[in-house]
């Protein structure tokens, strides 16, 4: 596979949107589909650049170019990369773009109330539990948590982009149908639909 036939998809979004959900089920319907496909997941990544974490912003900011640099060589290399990585600040997505010339932006997009909602349900895994639980509690109390960084939605804010390539809000759909969609949007832009642009 040729260079120039690489390309990267960041998925990004509030923790609890779904983001993570969509980017595994994209990666499975691509490879379904006989396409060669990475996935790059910031949680997973994160612990490999950072054995000992300090949960800095600073910290943070450093995770997200490596990230978006690590991306970019496995697109020189030939690959198609899912990546999934909150990346609340749009220039952590803008720096891959400038790294990546096959680059898309899919922002999942719900309110902060049901990304809450739907955090607070999830179990113990690449990250921790209860985050906004955890945030909520260290700004009302003055009490740090131990193992917790700036939380996106609480501490910091998600910056919307506007040069995302697509957007789906999914408040009110199910996962499958959020990936139903995407998918549709992902396999025109990857068969050549470069000026592409769409919102759901």
């Amino acid at each position: 596979m040729g260079g120039d036939q690489g390309w990267a998809v960041w998925v990004v979004g509030l923790p609890g949107s779904g983001k993570s959900a969509l980017a595994r089920g994209l990666v499975r319907a691509l490879r379904e589909q006989g396409r060669e496909v990475v996935h790059l997941q910031m949680d997973a990544r994160r612990k490999d650049y950072f054995p000992n974490p300090d949960y800095s912003a600073r910290e943070r900011e450093q995770a997200y170019r490596m990230f978006a640099e690590e991306a970019a060589g496995l697109v020189a290399q030939g690959h198609g990369v899912i990546m999934d990585g909150a990346a609340y600040r749009v220039a952590f997505r803008q720096y891959a773009r400038g790294l990546i010339e096959r680059f898309a932006e899919v922002h999942v997009k719900c309110t902060l109330e049901t990304a809450m909602a739907r955090e607070g349900g999830r179990p113990e895994g690449l990250v921790m539990a209860g985050l906004y639980a955890g945030a909520l509690t260290r700004k009302a109390t003055g009490r740090e948590v131990p193992g917790l960084g700036e939380v996106i939605g609480v501490d910091v804010p998600f910056e919307d982009n506007p040069r995302a390539d697509f957007s789906i809000t999914n408040d009110a759909i199910p996962k499958q149908e959020t990936r139903r969609r995407t998918l549709a949007w992902l396999n025109a832009w990857l068969d050549g639909a470069d000026g592409l642009k769409n919102t759901e």
